[in-house]
């Protein structure tokens, strides 16, 4: 199956199995959007979105937990893992957002990657589902799934967010982005898939007789 076609097929597919494309991370807008993007780094969805709950009960806007210190922040987020360093960043970008921005974030990529703790990914995922703006984060699952479906190389996941870029119309980007993850978690586990045995790997490759190796991001 030639690039096109699998490309076509694989996000036929993916619509089918997820029409709707929630985000899986709780927030209310932009600001509580990024603090929770920014929590999701080496950990979990679903674990975010129970320290998220405490954390805005607390603050969910950037004056409100600029009156938090650190440790108050830290103290909270501590189940997300890396809390040190979170905390400092969540303090830091709200400070920065009242003093640059007037307490609204940014909807630019270059203001968003200014702010301390927000790197391209980050950016992007608020760009994206915040703002509506094209852009195609990728994270693990995507970098993996890309590989996988030899949509690219893969050496690193600036190299796979380009090529995907170039393979779908921006359009898409939001959506895919998310449908790619879900894929990603329920059907092609990096435990459970080793380039043959989901549905997808499975149709665009029934040749394949070995595992399918790729580049960790």
């Amino acid at each position: 199956m030639q690039l096109r076609d699998r490309a076509q097929y694989i996000e036929k597919r993916l619509a089918q199995l997820f029409p709707e494309t929630p985000i899986p991370l709780h927030h209310e807008d932009p600001y509580t959007l990024l603090i929770a993007v920014v929590l999701s780094a080496q950990c979990t969805d679903e674990r975010v979105n129970q320290v998220t709950e405490k954390l805005f009960a607390r603050a969910k806007t950037p004056k409100d937990m600029g009156q938090l210190t650190v440790a108050e922040i830290e103290d909270i987020i501590r189940p997300c893992g890396l809390a040190a360093r979170k905390a400092k960043s969540i303090s830091e970008l709200s400070k920065l957002l009242l003093e640059r921005h007037e307490g609204q974030v940014p909807d630019s990529f270059g203001e968003l990657e200014a702010l301390p703790g927000v790197g391209h990914k980050t950016a992007s995922v608020v760009m994206s589902q915040a703002f509506k703006r094209p852009a195609f984060p990728v994270d693990t699952h995507i970098h993996r799934l890309a590989q996988q479906w030899e949509l690219t190389s893969g050496k690193n996941v600036e190299q796979t967010e380009q090529d995907l870029k170039k393979i779908f119309k921006p359009t898409s980007w939001a959506k895919l982005h998310l449908r790619f993850i879900y894929f990603g978690r329920i059907y092609c586990t990096s435990r459970n898939c080793d380039g043959r045995q989901c549905e997808i790997c499975r149709h665009c490759f029934p040749e394949r007789k070995r595992p399918k190796s790729f580049q960790r991001a």
